[in-house]
């Protein structure tokens, strides 16, 4: 039987994972989007299994609502990074630390 505290450990792990992402690497924003992304998705699997082991549906509604946010902060992140692209030819972060066009 898998028990709580080892949703935990890897929920723990994969934040982990993506503080080290958005720490090592700030060049590219992809990248720095997807660290985001998988921090999300620990947070959210703590959610889950507080619910699942706490027998409560709040974590699970609150898991449908950072999904959601998440999709849109992705879908517009990732427009951004467009028209960035578009305009500048790069997406290095370094590049784009300026406002002058």
């Amino acid at each position: 039987m898998i028990g709580l505290s080892d949703y935990l450990v890897l929920g723990a792990i994969l934040f982990g994972l993506s503080v080290a992402g958005i720490f090592l690497n700030r060049k590219n924003v992809i990248i720095l989007l997807m660290a985001i992304e998988l921090m999300l998705l620990a947070v959210n699997m703590n959610f889950i299994a507080f619910s699942y082991f706490l027998d409560d549906t709040a974590g699970q509604v609150f898991v449908f609502f950072i999904l959601t946010v998440a999709a849109a902060e992705a879908a517009i992140g990732l427009a951004i990074l467009v028209v960035l692209f578009l305009n500048r030819q790069t997406i290095n972060v370094d590049d784009l630390d300026t406002l002058k066009a």
